[in-house]
């Protein structure tokens, strides 16, 4: 009895080839469209973290040169020795508020200096000054917000993108059991799989997108609201300064 199992056994094993299941195996023997749509939401994933770790670096960057030069601001006295060490605070955004404000306020003062100052040239120089430091904070929020809207893309298109590879697999299912008439594991296991892994993908790209996003779009709006709140004071400095001539 135990030879006839043995020889049972072996004809079995040698009639049914093992089936080779691996993630691997199944991305290359997908369908073109499903390869398609998960090489579409790597590209996207793979991007995605690029731009979350160069952010991570350029955040931290603003926020700790920021928080320097607002420290070495309130400890000067004077605006020509804060200006003439602005470069060594390259990076944050504070700090090129501060550059465009005191430039605009330099050319402004050469200005009355070579001509008589009256009430209607002070008025205008505060205006041009309150300009220059609104467009120097315009500036730096674009160069922070810069590539973030690719992960919000990421975030809302991705789990579609998966979606639709979701549907087109089982789609090719169901074509598989329409035209064998058989709907084993070994007929519609394979497609079931690749739609399972499209979805699987699409998520892992959203979601860290989504979460990234938020995260930077927070930090950064802490860092707008140091810029107008600098702004603010660096304009109130000036006037106070004008007016005590």
């Amino acid at each position: 009895m135990n030879d006839v199992m043995q020889v049972w056994l072996a004809t079995v094993s040698q009639t049914e080839p093992a089936v080779d299941t691996s993630i691997l195996s199944l991305l290359t023997h997908a369908d073109i469209v499903v390869q398609l749509v998960l090489f579409v939401l790597v590209g996207m994933s793979i991007g995605c973290w690029v731009i979350i770790f160069d952010k991570l670096k350029v955040t931290r960057k603003a926020e700790r040169r920021s928080q320097a030069f607002l420290e070495a601001f309130w400890k000067s006295r004077r605006l020509d020795q804060v200006y003439d060490q602005v470069d060594a605070y390259a990076g944050s955004p504070v700090a090129m508020v501060f550059k465009a404000g005191y430039i605009e306020l330099a050319k402004l003062t050469s200005q009355d200096r070579e001509r008589a100052g009256g009430s209607d040239i002070e008025i205008g120089g505060d205006d041009n000054i309150a300009r220059a430091l609104r467009r120097a904070s315009t500036v730096q929020r674009t160069n922070l917000e810069r590539l973030t809207t690719f992960l919000a893309t990421t975030g809302s298109t991705a789990p579609f993108i998966g979606l639709f590879g979701t549907v087109w697999g089982i789609l090719r299912a169901f074509q598989k059991i329409g035209a064998t008439g058989s709907a084993t594991i070994q007929t519609v296991g394979p497609d079931i799989a690749h739609a399972l892994i499209a979805t699987a993908v699409g998520l892992a790209a959203a979601i860290p997108a989504v979460m990234a996003y938020n995260y930077f779009n927070r930090r950064i709006r802490v860092l707008t609201t140091e810029m107008n709140n600098f702004a603010d004071d660096f304009q109130n400095i000036v006037k106070r300064h004008r007016r005590g001539r």
